[in-house]
């Protein structure tokens, strides 16, 4: 029996190694395929993304020879979640099998409009900006210890957050929502600044079952959940 793939997205800043540890709770049945987007671990020198399109472009060329043969699922938490989602349509339009399930994690349906009072992390001054995610967690305070760590790191995580704040889902979906194929999990914080209309606006982007599941913590509770999180997605994908 064929092991089904799971190919991780990595939220805004964050590289492939920040899966490394899910291999210890994923099922045997179940093969880890972490994506390294440009800019950062190993591909840190490449350019980065201009826009969604480069990313979606960039992330389609290193996956699609491994969709056919198997099964396979996403997931991908904030940015990356945004990435996995889009990338299903390109698939689709390139005439190759789609996933079996899709895995969002901390980020709310891409319908729903964004409240125009937000912060635009991205168009905030450096200093500002560093300020604004320390208090967001998920990136390390040595990383803001470290003028030339920071130097290297900062430009990508501020340009993860222009692609993930200027994203138009009436521009990419003229046509409205059309419900995936796959099945499909939220995961999300129960103390992140997310509506209700966000979470379970989900369900309307799948023919199957919308599950949510609730964690202990804010946006960055992958960390904390690991190993919950892994379990939802191995029964998820076991009995499907």
């Amino acid at each position: 029996m064929k092991k089904i793939k799971l190919f991780c997205f990595p939220y805004a800043g964050g590289s492939a190694v920040v899966f490394k540890k899910w291999s210890d709770y994923l099922h045997r049945s179940i093969e880890l395929v972490p994506v390294e987007l440009a800019g950062r671990g190993r591909r840190i020198y490449e350019p980065l993304y201009q826009n969604l399109h480069e990313a979606l472009e960039d992330v389609f060329n290193i996956v699609k020879s491994q969709l056919m043969g198997s099964p396979y699922a996403f997931f991908g938490h904030s940015l990356g979640g945004l990435i996995a989602y889009e990338l299903i349509f390109k698939i689709k339009q390139n005439n190759l099998p789609g996933p079996v399930h899709l895995f969002i994690s901390g980020r709310g349906a891409p319908h729903v409009p964004k409240d125009p009072d937000r912060t635009i992390y991205h168009k905030l001054p450096d200093d500002e900006f560093r300020k604004e995610i320390l208090e967001l967690g998920g990136t390390p305070k040595e990383f803001f210890q470290y003028p030339e760590l920071m130097e290297v790191l900062l430009p990508t995580l501020k340009n993860d957050f222009k692609i993930a704040e200027t994203y138009q889902y009436n521009e990419r979906h003229q046509e409205g929502i059309k419900p995936l194929d796959c099945g499909l999990t939220i995961f999300i914080g129960k103390d992140e600044d997310v509506t209700a209309e966000h979470m379970f606006g989900w369900r309307l982007h799948s023919k199957k079952v919308c599950t949510v599941h609730y964690f202990e913590g804010e946006h960055f509770f992958i960390h904390e959940e690991t190993e919950k999180l892994v379990t939802f997605i191995n029964q998820a994908l076991i009995t499907r």
